[in-house]
């Protein structure tokens, strides 16, 4: 890293959290020769993340999406930006920085489909870039998320907008129960018994439902769903 002029800004303090040791090596070597950029920590898994900067109070947590065992990327992001980190059964104020606030969080990830970036935004994502970016994009993205700015690689800020100016998908009264019923985190099954509707039934519906909004998950519909206010 390199030190900041005399009287100059203090570095941007970072912790990476990545599951790949190999990944986290080549991001720390690279982050290192950045100018103005302070790597303070880092983590393999969402646990971790969550009681390192509980500790070390950096400025931006650089965030990967799939983090193997445990919390993924999105549920970390959430727990560190909306005041949130559990432990066990305690829960505990969310890791704030030396300002007090909680980190922003940069997510940095191979993964750029609606649902991933919808999810991470929708956890309080400050920026959201892909791990192909020139290594100047991400400086300049971590300086960014530092002061609370958002930073979308060129590809992601191409599909938010896409989405954006396309039209809301057209649902069924049917297929709007199904989903508000999906958001309350129901199985098939109760959803079935709760619409007084069979299991098969509500399996095509569900298939239907994530042909229209673009995703292959229950969680990604919720998240499309809550973002393009389809819900109730």
């Amino acid at each position: 890293m390199t030190e900041p002029a005399a009287g100059g800004p203090a570095p941007v303090r970072i912790l990476v959290c990545d599951d790949h040791v190999v990944v986290r090596a080549g991001l720390l070597a690279l982050l290192d020769s950045a100018p103005g950029i302070e790597v303070v920590g880092e983590a393999g898994t969402g646990e971790e993340a969550l009681a390192l900067a509980a500790r070390l109070a950096p400025d931006v947590v650089l965030m990967d999406l799939q983090l193997g065992a445990g919390i993924d990327g999105v549920e970390t992001t959430r727990r560190l930006t909306t005041g949130t980190a559990t432990t066990g059964t305690a829960t505990t104020g969310a890791p704030t920085t030396g300002t007090g606030r909680a980190p922003h969080v940069l997510v940095l990830t191979t993964y750029d489909t609606d649902a991933d970036i919808t999810r991470a935004i929708e956890a309080g994502a400050t920026g959201y870039l892909l791990k192909a970016e020139r290594p100047e994009e991400l400086f300049a993205a971590i300086h960014a998320a530092a002061q609370g700015r958002t930073a979308l690689s060129g590809p992601v800020a191409g599909r938010v907008m896409a989405n954006l100016r396309k039209p809301r998908p057209a649902l069924t009264d049917r297929e709007r129960d199904i989903l508000a019923q999906l958001a309350t985190g129901l199985g098939n099954r109760e959803i079935a018994r709760a619409l007084f509707i069979s299991e098969a039934t509500v399996k095509t519906h569900l298939r239907r439902i994530y042909d229209k909004l673009g995703v292959d998950t229950r969680a990604g519909a919720v998240a499309v769903a809550k973002e393009q206010r389809l819900l109730p």
